[in-house]
């Protein structure tokens, strides 16, 4: 049975931009459906809500804020990106709070209206977390198991230690940071802080440091005016604002370029900050939250990383365990993953096999919690009863052919985009700069180029790599795998 795209309900009274949005998520792959009105969308009769609401603001008759105060009455939870032909800080900062995935200002980046649906449609798949309950008559605090958590599954002595400290930092609006490897599970941490704390009923707004040029970031937490650049053709509202009386969860903290750290320090002591291009002082209230793989501590003495920073950042640290520091997790979780896939991709399994069961327990996961539920989403497509099995899985460390072969990968696309730098004489944007020749975004043009330790040279627009750079490190402050350059 073939999987059904998602569909994407699109309400705008503006037919070109209807139709331009419309064409958009089309080309994108999902299903989509245009109302002219919110009273058009709610008269259509359907068996089941959209993946998405894509809402203007501004309608005839009902408004979009009245929609989705309509919607939210129901019991069935609608992902809502809002759209407006007009920035109005106020009013996008209740869009938010009443429980919009998205608040997008006219005309906006296609790429921007598209993670945002994304981005949308992946927080509607998870459930709720309730917030932590009170201290019982001896004292105890109750709800230090995960059953207070439905996303943070298991029993293991590690976690419930993880779950006592945010339990006792969700009172506050401590800075909170969370360091753990990849997959552990940062952002459902950070998740349960703002659930339990006061906050609750305030927005929770995520930015991955490391996903945005640096170049972009500044604006992109901060906000600009009309102007102040380049392509800033309108206003834009910054993370920070969204943020106010809720909970602005910074991942990949480490990935924030040197430039901006100075920024971020002052935010973080003053509770203010100008939009880029602007005058005008902004207050911000927002609880931080903030999250990393690396070792912060010695980017601090490598100089990578500002130390008055590091201090404002880590005033409550929270360190996540590895999976195979809780491998009594591993079976409730793999019971866990099993039976939400089945159920995304309609096939019946129910039971995991003993044998299968051992070779989970026993694997070290170096990808954790990430990587056993991709290994459980194959297990559960090739499985052909109700009985899950899995092969016995490699060791947690690349073998020497496996590391030799990402380390040919990687000199291959380096030495790709080098040849292409220089027939564009470093010219990376443009019609006839290099992510155009290579058929990639500028962006993902820059980030490649960053982990592959290409660098330009202002002055003569010549490229060269760091010297020492390798497949598993190949730019100094950076530690992706080379595998992660090819996707997009």
């Amino acid at each position: 049975m073939t999987n059904v795209d998602p569909l994407v309900c699109i309400v705008d009274d503006d037919i070109s931009a209807r139709e331009g949005m419309a064409g958009l998520a089309l080309s994108a792959g999902f299903q989509v459906e245009t109302f002219a009105s919110a009273r058009e969308y709610l008269a259509k009769p359907r068996s089941a809500a959209p993946a998405c609401l894509v809402l203007d603001v501004n309608l005839p008759g009902l408004s979009g804020l009245e929609l989705q105060r309509e919607l939210c009455r129901g019991t069935t939870n609608v992902p809502i990106v809002f759209v407006t032909g007009h920035a109005d800080i106020p009013m996008s900062v209740r869009a938010i709070k009443a429980g919009a995935s998205d608040f997008l200002t006219k005309p906006f980046d296609p790429d921007a209206l598209l993670s945002a649906i994304q981005a949308g449609m992946d927080s509607s798949k998870r459930a709720p977390i309730p917030p932590a309950a009170a201290p019982d008559g001896d004292g105890h605090e109750q709800g230090l198991e995960s059953d207070n958590f439905p996303q943070l599954v298991g029993r293991s002595r590690a976690l419930t230690a993880v779950l006592a400290q945010v339990l006792t930092v969700a009172r506050t609006d401590s800075t909170v940071l969370i360091h753990g490897e990849t997959g552990t599970g940062k952002e459902l941490i950070a998740r349960a802080i703002h659930d339990a704390s006061e906050r609750k009923r305030g927005p929770f707004i995520k930015v991955n440091c490391g996903a945005i040029p640096a170049g972009l970031l500044e604006s992109e937490l901060m906000g600009h005016e009309k102007g102040a650049f380049t392509g800033a053709i309108a206003q834009r509202i910054g993370r920070f604002e969204l943020a106010q009386d809720g909970t602005l969860f910074l991942d990949e903290i480490g990935e924030i370029a040197t430039e901006l750290q100075p920024k971020l320090l002052r935010l973080l002591q003053e509770r203010e900050f100008e939009r880029v291009g602007g005058t005008r002082t902004v207050r911000s209230n927002a609880r931080l939250v903030t999250a990393t793989n690396r070792d912060l501590a010695a980017m601090v003495k490598a100089r990578t990383f500002r130390e008055d920073l590091y201090y404002r950042l880590n005033v409550f640290p929270i360190a996540l365990p590895p999976l195979r520091d809780r491998r009594e997790d591993i079976p409730a979780l793999a019971a866990q993953f099993m039976s939400q896939i089945a159920a995304r991709v309609k096939k019946d399994v129910r039971i995991i096999s003993p044998a299968a069961m051992k070779h989970l327990v026993e694997h070290d996961w170096p990808g954790n919690i990430r990587e056993l539920e991709n290994v459980i989403e194959r297990a559960v497509i090739l499985a052909r009863g109700p009985t899950l099995d899995v092969q016995p899985l490699r060791d947690a460390t690349l073998s020497n052919d496996s590391a030799q072969h990402v380390d040919d990968l990687a000199a291959i696309n380096r030495a790709h985009i080098l040849g292409v730098l220089e027939a564009t004489r470093g010219v990376v944007a443009g019609p006839d700069g290099a992510a155009a020749r290579l058929g990639v975004k500028r962006s993902t043009l820059n980030y490649r180029m960053k982990k592959l330790g290409i660098i330009r040279e202002p002055a003569s627009m010549r490229c060269h790599c760091v010297p020492g750079a390798t497949a598993m490190n190949e730019h100094p402050q950076s530690s992706a795998p080379a595998a992660e350059f090819e996707r997009e």
